[in-house]
Order: C-alpha cells, then sequence, then structure tokens
C-alpha cells in the first residue's frame, strides 16, 4: 500500500463495428484517444470521494451519483480479501470530464471510471494487475449492474491501445456470476478475443465533435431492434477486412472498408447520422480521406483517415465550416523517417 499516487484512463472511439458487436462473437475496431480521466488516490482515516463529475463529496455510504465508483470499490475490497489483503480507507478523487462547456465528446463512459477506479486501488496496493484481468474485473462491475452494453469500451480503456475486439456472451457469464466465486469466474475462458492492432499504413487519424449528444438509450434500443443475421455478418465482414488492411497497408482497402461500415449503419437506422455527421463524411469527397460516425450515432463524434496532408487540412477546413470542431488529431501508423 502506498500513500498518495495517480493513474489516468484514456477515452476510446469506435472505428468500426458499433451495434454489431452487441451481438456475441462479433468483433469491432475500437482506437484509444490520448484525452484522459485522472485519478489520485492516498491514505485516509476514512473513505473520501471527489469527482468534478458532481457539486458533492461523498463515503461509501450509499449515494446514487457516486454509486458506480462505490461498486467498484466494492468489488475490488472483495477481491483484496480473496487475496487476503488487508484493507485500508483512502480518498480519491476523480478528474475529467471528456467534454466541454457541458457537452460530452463520447469519448468516454461508465466504463472509463469502473478501469479508472480499478487501476487507482491497483496502485495503491501495490497489485500488479495484466490488461486482461483489468478488462475482467471491470466487465463484472458492469455485469453486476446490469449493463447491456458490449464491454469493447473496456477492452480499449484496459488496453489503451487501438484493439480488435470480439464480444462474448455477457448473459451467460452474468448467470456464472450468481453461482462463481469471483477467483474463479477471472480465471475462466469467457470466449472473447481482445488484439491490439499496430497499423502498418501512414496516414492522418482526425476526430470530429459535432457538439451534439448522442442519441438516447431508448432510440439506441430501437436501433438495435433493426439488427439482423446480414447486418452482423456484413459488418462482421468489414471490421475483419479494416484490420487486415490497417495491418498490410492497403489503402484502398481501408477507404472501402470504412465506408461500407458506414453505408450498413445507414440502412441500419436514419437516426444514426444526423446532418452534422453526414457533413462530418462528406466533407472527405474528392480527397485522399475517408470519414466516418463513430459509436451509437446521432451525435458525439466521428473520425477521418487522411492520406495526404493539404487533404487532412482542408477536410478540417470543411469540418469547421460545417460546425464541428477537431477534437483529436494524431499521425498513425508507419511515420516517416527522420532526416
Amino acid at each position: 500500500m502506498k500513500t498518495k499516487m495517480q493513474v489516468q484512463t484514456c477515452g476510446k472511439l469506435y472505428l468500426a463495428g458499433e451495434y454489431a458487436v452487441l451481438s456475441p462473437g462479433h468483433a469491432a475496431l475500437i482506437k484509444n484517444i490520448p484525452i484522459y480521466m485522472r485519478a489520485e488516490i492516498e491514505v485516509a482515516d476514512s473513505y473520501e470521494l471527489d469527482s468534478d463529475l458532481f457539486s458533492h463529496k461523498a463515503s461509501l455510504a450509499p449515494d446514487a451519483d457516486y454509486a458506480l465508483i462505490q461498486e467498484t470499490i466494492q468489488l475490488m475490497h472483495d477481491y483484496l480479501s480473496l487475496l487476503q489483503r488487508p484493507l485500508h480507507p483512502f480518498a480519491l478523487t476523480i478528474r475529467g470530464k471528456m467534454g466541454k462547456d457541458g457537452r460530452k465528446f463520447g469519448l468516454g463512459s461508465s466504463g472509463s471510471v469502473v478501469v479508472l477506479t480499478i487501476k487507482a486501488m491497483a496502485a495503491f496496493y501495490q497489485l500488479k494487475l495484466s490488461s486482461d484481468l483489468l478488462f475482467k474485473l471491470a466487465a463484472v462491475v458492469l455485469l453486476k449492474r446490469g449493463d447491456n452494453g458490449s464491454m469493447g469500451d473496456l477492452a480499449c480503456i484496459a488496453y489503451e491501445q487501438l484493439v480488435y475486439y470480439r464480444s462474448f456472451d455477457r448473459m451467460a457469464i452474468r448467470q456464472r456470476l450468481a453461482d462463481t466465486s469471483l477467483l474463479e469466474i477471472l480465471e475462466q475462458d469467457w470466449d472473447y478475443e481482445i488484439k491490439p492492432i499496430q497499423p502498418a499504413l501512414a496516414c492522418d487519424f482526425l476526430v470530429g465533435w459535432t457538439r451534439e449528444p448522442a442519441i438516447s438509450s431508448d432510440l439506441v434500443k430501437q436501433v438495435k431492434s433493426g439488427l439482423n443475421e446480414d447486418f452482423l455478418n456484413q459488418t462482421q465482414l468489414q471490421v475483419d477486412c479494416l484490420k487486415e488492411a490497417l495491418e498490410s497497408a492497403d489503402k484502398t482497402a481501408v477507404k472501402d472498408s470504412i465506408s461500407t461500415a458506414s453505408q450498413l449503419l445507414d440502412r441500419l437506422s436514419s437516426l444514426i447520422y444526423t446532418e452534422k455527421l453526414q457533413a462530418l463524411r462528406e466533407a472527405s469527397q474528392g480527397l485522399d480521406c475517408v470519414a466516418k460516425s463513430s459509436g451509437a450515432g446521432g451525435g458525439d463524434c466521428g473520425f477521418a483517415l487522411s492520406f495526404a496532408t493539404e487533404d487532412s487540412q482542408t477536410l478540417i477546413q470543411r469540418w469547421q465550416e460545417a460546425g464541428l470542431e477537431l477534437l483529436y488529431q494524431e499521425r498513425m501508423g508507419a511515420h516517416e523517417p527522420k532526416s
């Protein structure tokens, strides 16, 4: 146990496979975004929780705002007790709203808070957690809460890099949790796949923000109700093609896969591409670029891959003219040798 530690968790953004990955056995490509939430944890006489998401602090006494953090702490207390580690009160401070002017970027999630809390407690107790164990512990927290998400965000945030994630049967694991010890469930094979991807294709990766919230959970359910085998199979094909194209530096295949994945979302629901997300995508026309929405759609973010520096600047200008904000930009894949 250390007296004071700091940890952080990154943001995430779906490149392809959102919605399809909600069905067990289907995959998505999810990119880490270095926009961070940070936590500081230190020894204290009693438990104190402080997050800039809320206007008040809390202890471990039930608090609706801090319930997710408190349930994560409880899960980690259970885990530490099974490891026969003595527990000690701490003060946990969380900072980083992953938003601006009261509007969320859509790069973070409840998963970010769970992973951050687990990492903070692991640092506090000098507990080494593999990325995979970090993923599983976070997933257990959300499964116990009845979360129906794919857990893809956890995979990306736990590994802190671009990942190929194939989802597991959350209902089956949730049922196992009812009559299986925590240590045993963590050791079991959940039948998922998390594979870090190293792109070999040099390009500019740009994230555009609509300044609009994503569609509501009710509308997400409505979109999910339209999922069918054809959509799932076609999306899986594009996710696999995009993974291979990024790794083999096949620019044409990258463009084709992202464009086709985008068209599949179009056909799935008219709710996904708002006017601004349409503008984000259409801004790449005539340029050596490809652009797509990310995540639930209806707002939040989209992204583009640009294969020419001049076209990157043109794209950014077009986004600005359409009321879109460039949130993040990086050079992805192979880098030019230094002169």
